[in-house]
């Protein structure tokens, strides 16, 4: 049975390194020979089947020529010592690496683009890769149309997987605004420090918690400082068990700048949080918010916008009762089980997944 290799730069914590885990998780328990190829680093902040091969082939290079050459020799004499595996790159980085790591090898060959692709420096050196792809997933079809003919014409769409042990909630919801992701400049979390600020002008009694960690975490604190919030804002860190930190919050907050899909909003909005998202670029928040029906959109980047929507939650308990009652619903759709089978079906391990290139009729 040949082994699948996903390879990203590192699993500190995050979206993608979530998903891998998932996934990873779902086909070793099948009993299909999995491993987890990192590129630059060695973290693990998910936990993993023991049966899983996770592989540091470098560090951060730090812009180094020779950290980068002899990471691709370790990839390459990987694959070649794996040489009926399967390559299945979670990172564009992952992608360009893979591509030239595995060069006069004989290899299936996924991408999946986890972000917004026009966001990404090197575009032509990327497209190059992605051509040798033999599939590339993106998250939205949005994504899709930004590449070119060539790399559109073998994509298709596949949504994020969701694993949730924790049941919707019910009761009376507690008073806390919560946001999860890394803290960066994609994110925006300068724009919820803002919307929050004014928000709470009228409600006090109101907490805002930012779960995640990154670069931008002391310029944040000083933001909040001078803001005057900095007593009602609390910085949580990374948790392994967010959704049963954020499950009895007042609403969930996404206020990114792009994104591919927030996985961490497809969590809440299955834990049945009342959910606001900035309707941002690739279109992942409006493939699954349907704006006023299951949670809000906002403008990207309006502080008065998304102020004005965590009001109208805050003040409309019913509202956001609503708002959970139908986003709960994700649950079932998204199922690791089920994304797990379309993924290997375009492998060829199973049947029923789109052709490349039918990317468009798929949610």
């Amino acid at each position: 049975m040949e082994k699948i290799v996903f390879v990203i730069p590192d699993m500190p914590g995050g979206g993608t390194e979530r998903v891998v885990a998932l996934l990873a998780n779902e086909y070793s328990r099948r009993g299909i020979p999995t491993a987890i190829l990192l590129f630059a680093g060695n973290e693990r902040a998910y936990l993993l089947d023991s049966r899983i091969e996770v592989v540091s082939v470098g560090a951060p290079s730090g812009g180094s020529f020779s950290e980068r050459l002899g990471r691709l020799r370790r990839m390459r004499r990987f694959y070649r010592e794996n040489k009926n595996c399967q390559i299945w790159a979670f990172s564009a980085m992952g992608a360009v690496f893979s591509a030239v790591a595995a060069l006069g090898q004989r290899h299936f060959f996924l991408v999946s683009e986890r972000n917004d692709p026009t966001r990404y420096e090197h575009r032509r050196i990327r497209d190059l890769c992605y051509r040798r792809a033999d599939v590339v997933v993106c998250q939205t079809a949005d994504a899709v149309k930004s590449f070119p003919a060539g790399i559109r014409k073998k994509s298709v769409v596949i949504p994020n997987p969701l694993e949730l042990r924790e049941e919707p909630y019910a009761g009376e919801r507690e008073k806390r605004i919560v946001a999860v992701g890394r803290l960066n400049a994609q994110k925006n979390h300068k724009l919820l420090l803002r919307a929050f600020a004014a928000f709470s002008k009228a409600r006090e009694n109101y907490v805002l918690e930012l779960y995640g960690q990154g670069e931008l975490e002391a310029e944040l604190k000083a933001l909040a400082a001078e803001l005057g919030i900095d007593r009602s804002v609390i910085f949580k860190g990374f948790s392994t068990k967010v959704p049963a930190d954020i499950r009895t919050a007042s609403m969930f907050v996404l206020s990114s700048d792009y994104e591919g899909i927030s996985n961490s909003m497809l969590e809440a909005m299955a834990l049945g949080l009342p959910v606001i998202a900035t309707d941002c670029p690739i279109g992942g928040s409006r493939m699954y918010i349907r704006d006023g029906e299951n949670g809000l959109l906002v403008p990207v980047g309006d502080v008065s916008a998304l102020a004005y929507a965590m009001g109208r939650l805050a003040d409309e308990p019913a509202l956001g009762e609503r708002f959970g009652r139908e986003a709960v619903k994700l649950r079932e759709e998204l199922a690791t089980a089920k994304i797990a089978e379309r993924f290997l079906a375009l492998a060829g391990r199973n049947k029923g997944a789109l052709a490349p290139g039918e990317a468009g009729t798929e949610r």
